[in-house]
């Protein structure tokens, strides 16, 4: 009789416990929509040392479509709390590109945009002066590995805007 009942609370638990936790969208992979990113930007803390930084290497290991940058401004840390698990890293950056480079992504049409890039204000003075342009098939071209950026293309210059996520 008790491992009836047993089985029927835990049952009971169940058909109430997986319902929540499938509402809540319990995942660890990366969310690659553009939209989930900025809503996770915009409520949980950058965390990070503060150190602007100048290095190529760990750019252009993330992100393929830099090519060969000519000089980068950029900071980078970690979102949310002390919470063990894994880790959501963010990265703010301001890139020169080479013209080909710049080239290479202007093909993919990206449109003007009144929109600002929600950098860091270590970064924020590196942002170009003028009109930036977006697309969906640019941010596509940042899209490697587990990161994912809304990339942020200089009408006037080839510069390129970073503000990534991933794991």
């Amino acid at each position: 009789m008790r491992t009836r009942r047993a089985a029927a609370a835990i049952a009971a638990l169940l058909s109430v416990t997986v319902p929540v936790m499938a509402a809540a969208g319990c995942s660890t992979e990366p969310t690659p929509s553009n939209d989930r990113t900025r809503s996770t930007v915009s409520t949980a803390t950058k965390t990070g040392t503060g150190d602007v930084r100048t290095d190529l290497e760990p750019l252009t290991k993330r992100f393929g479509a830099l090519g060969t940058p000519v000089s980068a401004t950029w900071m980078s840390g970690t979102l949310g709390g002390e919470a063990p698990g894994p880790s959501t890293y963010w990265i703010d950056a301001v890139v020169e590109l080479t013209p080909d480079a710049a080239s290479a992504l202007r093909s993919t049409s990206p449109q003007p945009t009144t929109e600002s890039p929600d950098v860091e204000d270590g970064v924020r003075a590196a942002i170009p002066s003028g009109q930036l342009l977006r697309s969906e098939a640019l941010d596509a071209k940042f899209a490697q590995g587990s990161f994912r950026a809304k990339a942020y293309l200089a009408a006037d210059s080839d510069t390129v805007v970073l503000v990534a996520l991933g794991q």
